[in-house]
């Protein structure tokens, strides 16, 4: 049994394949999905799925590459995640990768979905690329560790990686985990707790090998659990046990 995550099924070329990708995962083992909102004009949409489907959960955030749109305070963000499929605020987070100049916005931003977390008991999922420094800063600052969370698809140093778990966080891994390059990944994910992990797909993004280079699904999560059993030395059942009882822990909202 296999949980995706971190995915965005309502994207156009995953709603596009209809039941298709819900028999999929059934096809492949994976019982349940996040889907993680990105603006709050998406939001309806991310609903409307998860609503429709009781194995289908998701979050409310804005993510830190998203710069039209509504920008919600705490206040809106812990009013929209009152919701009952609602398990999570995010994504959010920093990004200096695609916004390397006047940042402040983001790291104000990324402010305000922690302290709605905070304030509405939900954990966090965390987006950071090119920003690890300030993003353990702000989380530190604005006390996370009240909340907790997940650092989703995950692509940084395991001293990163140690400086968030040190705040009660999840390490998601994607399918680049399975990229030959993805050394310091690797090297994250055979050290870690395996208690403290997640599994992910991000779709319709970064397609795990043999997959990789064309659209992304949650079917496809199983393939980011066996590269870790190889990393690991481990039988794969145990990373698909410890990653779903690691999902329903964090997300404790979503039942089970």
């Amino acid at each position: 049994m296999f949980v995706d995550s971190h995915c965005h099924i309502d994207f156009s070329d995953l709603v596009d394949l209809g039941e298709k990708l819900f028999a999929d995962m059934h096809q492949a083992g994976v019982t349940h999905a996040l889907c993680a909102g990105v603006s709050i004009e998406r939001l309806p949409g991310v609903l409307a799925i998860a609503e429709a489907r009781p194995n289908v959960f998701c979050s409310v955030g804005v993510h830190p590459e998203h710069t039209e749109g509504e920008d919600p305070d705490a206040a809106r963000l812990q009013a929209l995640a009152a919701h009952p499929k609602v398990v999570a605020i995010g994504e959010t987070g920093l990004d200096y990768y695609w916004h390397k100049d006047k940042p402040e916005w983001q790291r104000e931003r990324f402010r305000q979905h922690i302290r709605a977390a905070r304030a509405c008991g939900r954990p966090l999922i965390v987006h950071t690329r090119d920003a690890a420094d300030d993003t353990l800063r702000l989380m530190r600052e604005e006390g996370a560790d009240a909340c907790g969370g997940v650092m989703h698809c995950f692509t940084e140093s395991w001293d990163v990686a140690a400086g968030a778990m040190e705040l009660g966080f999840y390490i998601s891994f994607s399918g680049i985990v399975t990229f030959k390059n993805a050394a310091q990944i690797k090297d994250v994910a055979t050290r870690m707790p395996l208690d403290r992990m997640l599994i992910e797909t991000d779709s319709p993004y970064l397609a795990p090998v043999p997959y990789r280079g064309k659209l992304n699904q949650p079917a496809y999560v199983p393939h980011v659990a066996h590269e870790i059993a190889r990393l690991r030395g481990i039988s794969v059942d145990e990373v698909a046990a410890a990653t779903t009882d690691n999902f329903f822990r964090l997300f404790a909202a979503a039942g089970r």
